[in-house]
């Protein structure tokens, strides 16, 4: 195919505003799927994201469409995630396309994530075409909507399109849009002779290895081709090249400009990575331009049920590393847990998603331990910790071992010339003792929230208990506002979006950025179980609400924790003292209960020996508590306290 007849594009908007059903729509009318195949979210193939109605990963099809002038043209599209969490997910697909269409509910109109997904287009400088959808439904406000797109975008009110993917509307429109507006693709080095492509996605195959989704950038690459990957180094030969029409379907030879698949038989993981470039082995390219990596911003330990499936978790990590880049995982060790791994993750959507996965296609169950954020803390200097503290000096090249377990990666120590530490602080079992503590930094975010003017008042009180920062806001003029608030991260995790929902009846938007770290007024707040600490219950909490948690969590456990044969104490500590108790009692045995008749001192001399055998049990048995699993999941679900 002749590069001037070639478009490729991406379709970007807030999460639920019609993105699927559009690209539905784009797929019909081209006739890239059968009728008797065709469904509503066809490009959504992952069964969560038919359950939950939202685009987890990106999706790459070719389509042919005859346009007026008679020509054929080939329209690569690649359908993007709307949800904040996956918007790594976009910005690898902008790298591969020259423009993308800008899809705005005609009933909502410009939210949150409308205006990042934006600015990232921008920044790539795609041609933007402004399209407003679903302007069928009865409580569409097309001129309404239109104006504020004419604000935002600075265009006019003819440039923007009208759509609709339930009925078809425009969508023929649109395409002959696409073909005029967005630009051919080029070659930066013309007759090169050899293949450079852009790898922006991949997947593993369990009888295929890696297969590498690429954007062709010069040259072709065809089957038995020798290529190379160029950061990682590694060799090898293509097994099979192809296009999506959305499945695979093998073709003779991928060209520039084209999107396709390149299966490379490779089975080791880590050597495929996203924003690599692929050259031919004998004749090679300059590498191009990759991704930066995603910095997650929540961090949660992962740990098998059964400890036996350790390393199928690990395997199954890895596979899923393979189809999701933006998740990170590590290998740690907890002391009622046993070994998983800690993981990382941009958002709790991206947890959710992952750990839900996790358990479906790998079978796998799960304990997930309270999700945390990166905590810088500064020790005192004048503390030395011992062998029992939280914090461990006795380190090598800096690495911070877990207490008592010697291999989990907590941080790297800095040493200042005064003497004091500053250690960054991944899990809240390893935040230091009260007492040891000088300063802590947390990270905080700038958010952005668009919302009907009647809803404000309650949202204020929302940020008052989140520890916000009102910073601006900002009048649409039709009914609704935008916030600019900072917020530590922290307290984002800490339920916020759900509460946002709930007092806004569903109409606020809300998208985030990472920004600073700033100083924090946090503890750590143990719980203990039989006088014990339990690892997996250990939180980071603001100073302000460590009692309300405390009593919280401890009365939370008492309810769940099955009884023990002795009666168990449950405590919340923090600042170095109990601020929270409350006492399981025994489970009681019926010792007396064979007895039909006799002296009453038969009885009593039964009781006795019980209530010995009980003492000596709470006596041997304190830190023996056996915690079932299904406490654990109870306990580190949000929302249930």
């Amino acid at each position: 195919m002749q590069l001037r007849r070639i478009r490729n594009f991406s379709i970007i908007a807030h999460i639920d505003h019609g993105k699927s059903t559009l690209a539905d729509r784009m797929l019909e009318l081209t006739q890239t799927i059968e009728k008797r195949k065709m469904m509503n979210q066809v490009l959504d193939n992952m069964e969560l994201e038919r359950e939950k109605g939202i685009t987890i990963k990106m999706r790459p099809v070719k389509m042919h469409y005859k346009n007026t002038d008679g020509e054929l043209y080939e329209l690569n599209l690649i359908d993007t995630p709307g949800h904040i969490d996956f918007s790594y997910e976009v910005s690898r697909a902008l790298k591969a396309v020259e423009g993308c269409i800008l899809l705005v509910d005609a009933t909502q109109g410009v939210q949150a994530q409308t205006l990042t997904t934006l600015h990232m287009a921008q920044e790539a400088g795609l041609t933007i075409i402004p399209v407003l959808s679903k302007v069928d439904s009865p409580l569409a406000r097309i001129d309404d909507i239109k104006e504020e797109m004419v604000m935002l975008l600075s265009c006019n009110p003819e440039d923007i399109m009208e759509t609709s993917g339930k009925t078809g509307q425009g969508v023929d429109v649109l395409l002959q849009e696409i073909i005029k507006k967005v630009p051919e693709p080029k070659e930066e080095i013309v007759n090169s002779g050899s293949f450079r492509g852009l790898v922006f996605d991949f997947q593993y195959s369990n009888h295929k290895g890696v297969i590498v989704y690429v954007r062709v950038m010069e040259g072709s690459v065809k089957k038995g081709d020798e290529l190379l990957f160029k950061i990682a180094g590694e060799k090898f030969y293509a097994l099979e090249t192809g296009i999506f029409t959305p499945e695979e379907v093998p073709a003779d030879k991928l060209e520039a400009g084209q999107t396709g698949y390149i299966v490379t038989g490779i089975k080791q993981p880590g050597i495929a990575s996203v924003g690599d470039t692929i050259t031919l082995f004998r004749k090679q390219l300059p590498e191009l331009p990759g991704y930066m990596s995603p910095a997650p911003v929540v961090w949660a330990s992962v740990y098998p049920e059964d400890a036996d499936d350790f390393e199928l978790l690990k395997q199954a990590l890895g596979k899923l590393r393979l189809s999701d880049s933006a998740f990170t995982h590590e290998e740690e060790s907890s002391g009622s847990l046993g070994r998983g791994f800690r993981c990382g993750f941009l958002g709790l959507l991206h947890l959710e998603i992952i750990t839900e996965r996790l358990k479906r296609e790998f079978n796998l169950n799960l304990v997930i331990a309270t999700p945390s954020i990166t905590y810088e803390v500064t020790l005192k200097r004048q503390s030395t910790p011992s062998q029992n503290d939280r914090i461990d000096v006795g380190f090598a090249n800096g690495i911070l071992p877990a207490n008592g377990l010697g291999n989990t990666y907590m941080g790297r120590i800095q040493t200042h010339e005064d003497g004091r530490r500053t250690v960054m602080i991944y899990s809240p079992s390893m935040f230091p003792d009260h007492g040891q503590v000088e300063a802590v930094r947390e990270p905080w975010v700038k958010l952005s929230i668009i919302t009907p003017d009647l809803y404000t008042g309650p949202i204020y009180q929302l940020l008052y208990d989140h520890e916000a920062e009102l910073s601006d806001t900002i009048s649409f003029g039709d009914g609704r506002a935008k916030l600019i608030i900072h917020m530590p991260l922290r307290e984002l995790m800490r339920n916020f979006f759900d509460e946002l929902k709930s007092i806004s009846s569903g109409y606020a938007s809300l998208s985030y950025e990472f920004e600073s770290m700033r100083d924090a007024d946090v503890t750590r707040l143990d719980i203990l179980v039989a006088d014990e600490p339990v690892e997996a219950f250990t939180r980071v909490v603001a100073q302000r609400r460590v009692e309300d948690e405390a009593r919280k969590a401890v009365e939370k456990l008492k309810n769940i924790l099955p009884r023990q044969l002795f009666v168990t104490k449950i405590q919340g500590r923090a600042n170095g003292r109990i601020i929270a108790s409350e006492t399981l009692s025994a489970l009681r045995k019926d010792v007396t209960g064979y007895l039909y008749g006799g002296d009453i001192t038969r009885k009593m001399k039964l009781l006795e020996k019980q209530k010995k055998g009980k003492k000596k049990m709470a006596e041997r048995g304190k830190g023996n508590v056996n915690i079932p699993h299904d406490v654990f999941l109870k306990m580190m679900k949000s929302g249930d306290n």
